[in-house]
């Protein structure tokens, strides 16, 4: 059984969720169900319902209130036997926040004044609290102006990374549930976070990039509830009264990489251990529209992969070159054992040109992470809060022998769960379906994106609109598009111009996106329907209809009554690989005639939805 387009219940955003389970192998088809619905002890079932219904059925009971759990379980009759099934074993709803009068947290983050345009030192926030009794449930609802890290007691909180991914912040802020029972102790207890920038305030997007997209400030917002044996709750949020001091982390961003001094580190600065009175100072308060704050649809950015170097070549006395065999996207663990202040550089490429990294096409992403070993025991690393793409990585600064074992290339993604595969008798044709795997995977990092390694990584329309197909087979994407989709429609418009990357960078020097063009607006028309083939979610249509409707009403009027679209600015067939390099919108099929035949796709799909 799972809920709605998600891995699992916990956490989740809406009150009454959609159900989907699937029979076990071998049997017939269905032709009847009977749900039960277990909540505060009383199990309360529906009764035989006929039909061929399991994917996406309605939530058959009362809505969920906040926080509540309600255990769901299933049983069917199928065409090969009068009896039902057993039933399923339970699963579990437990519903997140679901009103903005839930929440009591306020961002924080650190006090001390920084320049609002250079590289800013990240901050770590930390409270210390006290459990007065056995702790039977505890949950962490969590997310950031920026990008965190939480830890518990010293232990990590979940596995996510880039966490809480990128929306149109102003509009909608994911926060994540965590169960953190197991993290917590009776008596003294501390929570904590590491703090980056990311897409919220970090330099991004390409031409020099623009700082502070969405607020200047890096702050975490979390608020963590504890119920005691006997039924009585405490929460933690974040107030005024939680601490902050600069971390071991000098540098970080999602395009120049990261830079950590091991020298600064202390393991336990998460644990209820009082660390130096002078270092932690107290936090600034910040603000926070909690109407925005809104539970994931999909699943988050995970490592779904650990691959180890073919090759390790030293190419100087203090450099090694890595070669992984493969393009990917994620960043380097290294092991390392070395004198105290010994800077070893981590670099990132996709190609050499003549035996070095070709980091030209990279432009100012600098892909450059950093370790400053401490000199004190063998110190394992890798960046927090940054992701790079290649094939090849340059270690500099070390001068003893680097082996395989040492390093290790950790590839991450959103954990879509893989849903299609091929195969044929072709091993060339074999490779570039696993090219466009591995593709796929680096470009779905959040948001569906161009490309994962230069200056650019943006959430363009037309890509996603032309490989959303290819996309619904490969792998359950759905929930992460579906989210996408929602922030297109925030960033429409009011005229229905579709912008040409969502989300939208204000200020970006190229590209603004002011004007309407052909195949990157139809997104919001036919990548909703792609998705609704794949998937059968008929709601997912009816959300996004209104985006398709006004995008071609607005395509309409540019037509006019000969329905020709002839006029502006248009990027025609971008796919083309005869146009000139300099002009790939150059290419061999008039481009008025792609955007007139995308209007009459895109009409005929908006007919077919409504």
């Amino acid at each position: 059984m799972s809920f709605e387009h998600l891995p699992d219940g916990l956490g989740i955003g809406v009150p009454s969720p959609r159900l989907t389970w699937t029979l076990p192998k071998g049997g017939g088809s269905q032709e009847a169900y009977e749900l039960e619905l277990t909540r505060a002890g009383r199990a309360d079932r529906t009764g035989r319902f006929d039909g061929r219904d399991q994917v996406l059925v309605a939530w058959p009971g009362a809505p969920l209130a906040s926080r509540e759990r309600v255990a769901v379980r299933v049983r069917v009759w199928t065409t090969d036997t009068d009896a039902p099934s057993e039933w399923s074993a339970p699963s579990v709803a437990e519903a997140g926040l679901l009103d903005a009068a839930d929440w009591h947290a306020v961002p924080v983050g650190a006090a001390w004044d920084e320049h609002p345009t250079a590289d800013r030192r990240p901050a770590r926030v930390r409270k210390d609290f006290r459990l007065d009794g056995p702790v039977t449930r505890a949950r962490l609802y969590i997310t950031a102006h920026g990008l965190y890290e939480a830890e518990i007691n010293g232990r990590r909180v979940g596995d996510e990374t880039l966490a809480p991914g990128w929306t149109v912040y102003p509009h909608r802020l994911r926060y994540r549930t965590h169960d953190v029972t197991g993290h917590l102790t009776e008596g003294a207890n501390t929570i904590g976070a590491w703090l980056g920038d990311g897409w919220y305030r970090g330099k991004y997007g390409f031409d020099g990039g623009t700082r502070n997209i969405y607020g200047t400030d890096q702050s975490l917002l979390a608020q963590l509830e504890v119920t005691y044996e006997d039924g009585t709750t405490v929460s933690v949020a974040t107030d005024g009264t939680w601490s902050a001091a600069p971390g071991p982390v000098l540098t970080s961003g999602l395009y120049e990489g990261e830079t950590f001094d091991a020298r600064l580190h202390d393991p336990g600065w998460a644990t209820p251990t009082r660390l130096g009175a002078g270092e932690w100072t107290p936090v600034r308060t910040n603000s926070r529209d909690l109407g925005t704050l809104v539970a994931p649809t999909g699943p988050p950015v995970r490592c779904t992969e650990e691959i180890a170097p073919v090759e390790v070549t030293r190419t100087g006395g203090d450099r090694h070159l890595l070669d992984f065999g493969q393009n990917l996207v994620g960043r380097l663990r290294v092991t390392l054992d070395g004198p105290a202040d010994t800077a070893v550089t981590l670099r990132h490429a996709e190609v050499l040109e003549e035996g070095e990294l070709a980091t030209r096409p990279l432009r100012e992403a600098y892909a450059t992470d950093t370790l400053i070993l401490s000199g004190r025991s063998p110190f394992t690393w890798e960046p927090r809060f940054t992701l790079h793409g290649f094939r090849y990585a340059e270690v500099s600064g070390w001068t003893a022998d680097l082996t395989a074992d040492m390093v290790t290339a950790r590839v991450y993604h959103t954990d879509m769960r893989r849903t299609g595969w091929f195969e044929c008798s072709e091993p060339l044709v074999n490779r570039l379906h696993e090219n466009v795997v591995w593709s796929m995977r680096g470009n779905f990092v959040d948001i569906p994106t161009d490309c994962p390694q230069r200056d650019e990584r943006l959430g363009w329309t037309g890509d996603i609109q032309v490989f959303a197909p290819t996309a619904g087979f490969l792998y359950d994407c759905v929930g992460m598009l579906d989210s996408w989709l929602t922030d297109v429609g925030l960033e429409q418009l009011a005229d229905g111009t579709v912008p040409w990357y969502v989300p939208v960078i204000p200020g970006e020097p190229m590209w603004t996106p002011i004007h309407p063009g052909a195949a990157w607006g139809d997104v919001a028309t036919l990548t909703p329907w792609t998705l609704h083939q794949r998937f059968g979610d008929l709601d997912l249509l009816r959300r996004h209809y209104p985006m398709a409707k006004k995008w071609v009403d607005l395509v309409e009027a540019l037509a006019g009554p000969t329905r020709l679209w002839d006029t502006g600015f248009q990027l025609g067939d971008w796919l083309d690989p005869a146009a000139p390099p300099d002009d790939p919108a150059a290419g061999r099929t008039d481009r008025y005639l792609v955007a007139t035949a995308y209007f009459a796709q895109s009409a005929r799909h908006l007919a077919l939805t409504a």
